[in-house]
């Protein structure tokens, strides 16, 4: 598990002002065929590794994804280093991003990926709909959310955090929300653990982290509470904001797909250890959220360690 306080710690010496980004409501999508997502993530797919064909069973969602030729991620596009639509090459770019193109080449034998962008309150239904095929959106494995999903992973390990208006003072932890407005995206694992460790707060929540960085800055709430890795993706975009104190939680991330696809659960989880074995969902790490991290790549949290997985 990643130390989010070394990102806290880089985004401070680099004065960069941290506000959480989680996807945006709507319908858009984008189409992400190019190899790579930030600089050189062409050579790390070029190593990516490809399914046995006797891996691509008969009748499997697998199968449906090769032969379609492309894989449907329900995600992001506008995500600082996790998954990014960058407005030159129209790229999708991002350690989500990434993985997604990973495992488009395991199924397809190339990282074609079309990404819908979805909402925290939408990705269920996406998901059990058949409009996407997975989720790679910061997607915390809760046991709510495991009753309507199936989660592969757990893949990366994060936890909550608070932003705050630059020169806020008296927040540093979450029993200083006591009492105060505070900002939390709708259907977030934010909103429990607001309720929980300072439950004299008033929460107020919006649709999707725009909306919410929106308000903040219009002192809507004197506070924001979402999960830190989301908070330091955004650190080169608003240094009117910061993040104050530690992470007060520890949220896995999960690969979400259909409610009752165990062979499909089965085949992700392979390549997810697959990846990790060889050292690929590490480069790929530290060619997004690891160029704002310091150190070595994190170790990744056991697959299945996490109820719900």
């Amino acid at each position: 598990m990643v130390s989010m306080k070394r990102v806290a710690a880089v985004a401070a010496v680099s004065m960069a002002g941290l506000v959480g980004l989680s996807a945006c409501g709507g319908t858009d999508s984008a189409d992400s065929a190019v190899p790579g997502a930030a600089k050189g993530g062409g050579d790390l797919l070029s190593a990516a590794p490809v399914a046995a064909a006797a891996d691509i069973l008969p009748g499997s969602t697998m199968e449906k994804i090769k032969q379609r030729g492309e894989l449907i991620v329900g995600g992001s596009l506008d995500a600082p280093l996790l998954s990014q639509q960058n407005p030159s090459t129209g790229e999708v770019e991002g350690f989500d991003a990434d993985l997604g193109k990973a495992l488009a080449k395991y199924i397809i034998g190339q990282p074609k990926v079309k990404i819908v962008n979805s909402a925290s309150e939408t990705r269920e239904a996406l998901l059990s709909n058949g409009t996407v095929d997975v989720v790679f959106q910061t997607y915390t494995i809760t046991p709510e959310r495991a009753q309507q999903v199936a989660f592969a992973g757990p893949y990366y390990s994060s936890g909550l955090s608070i932003a705050v208006k630059k020169g806020t003072t008296g927040i540093t932890s979450p029993a200083d929300l006591n009492g105060k407005t505070v900002i939390a995206g709708a259907n977030t694992p934010a909103i429990p653990a607001i309720q929980k460790l300072a439950p004299q707060a008033k929460i107020v929540t919006f649709g999707g982290d725009p909306e919410c960085v929106q308000a903040l800055k219009q002192d809507r709430g004197v506070a924001y509470v979402q999960d830190e890795t989301l908070l330091v993706a955004d650190a080169k975009k608003d240094p009117s904001l910061q993040v104050v104190g530690s992470p007060f939680t520890t949220d896995p991330y999960g690969i979400g797909l259909k409610h009752g696809d165990d062979q499909f659960k089965k085949f992700v989880n392979d390549w997810l250890t697959k990846i990790q074995g060889q050292g690929l969902w590490q480069r790929i790490w530290k060619n997004s959220l690891g160029t704002v991290v310091q150190g070595a790549a994190p170790t990744p949290p056991a697959i299945g360690s996490v109820p719900g997985s």
